[in-house]
């Protein structure tokens, strides 16, 4: 049986505005996951930077600096987020990083529309609504940015009493 994994979900600033974090967040807790942390909290460049640590040696510096400069523009909030394999159950909820392509049913395939092919016409980070680790390696790094010891926590659900 597979252990028990944490990731991180941010409802970065388009979710926030729209006012989507009530309908995203039930999605995650439908599924069976459990928020164990939470947080809102503005994002300055140094964040930006330790948490998007690899993005402009893998995707360039315009791509980190669009990127950057969207998730300055308002608060986000964080979520640490506990289930079993979490971190594949919520990039399947998630669904792919560019909305046109995420199917319905998924959070980008719902509630968003941009297309790489827009976002890298307009220099624009892609208004995607959230982001979610990639890999339980990631989520480590992450949720240890993100939260200290003393702001996560361990409880049971009432699901976690059928499912566990």
């Amino acid at each position: 049986m597979s252990s028990l994994e944490r990731t991180l979900v941010l409802f970065k600033p388009d979710a926030v505005a729209r006012g989507l974090v009530g309908r995203l967040t039930q999605r995650f807790e439908d599924a069976g996951l459990k928020i164990v942390g939470v947080k809102m909290q503005q994002i300055d460049a140094d964040l930006a930077r330790r948490h998007y640590f690899d993005l402009e040696e893998r995707h360039g510096k315009s791509v980190f600096d669009a990127i950057s400069g969207f998730m300055q523009q308002g608060p986000v909030i964080a979520l640490a987020l506990e289930g079993a394999e979490a971190v594949a159950n919520v990039r399947r909820i998630v669904g792919p990083t560019f909305p046109d392509q995420a199917s319905p049913g998924t959070i980008r395939g719902d509630f968003a529309h941009h297309s790489k092919a827009y976002t890298e016409a307009n220099h624009k980070a892609v208004a995607n609504l959230v982001h979610a680790s990639g890999n339980p390696e990631e989520a480590k790094y992450e949720v240890e940015l993100w939260f200290s010891e003393s702001e996560l926590f361990d409880y049971q659900t009432l699901a976690e009493r059928f499912t566990f």
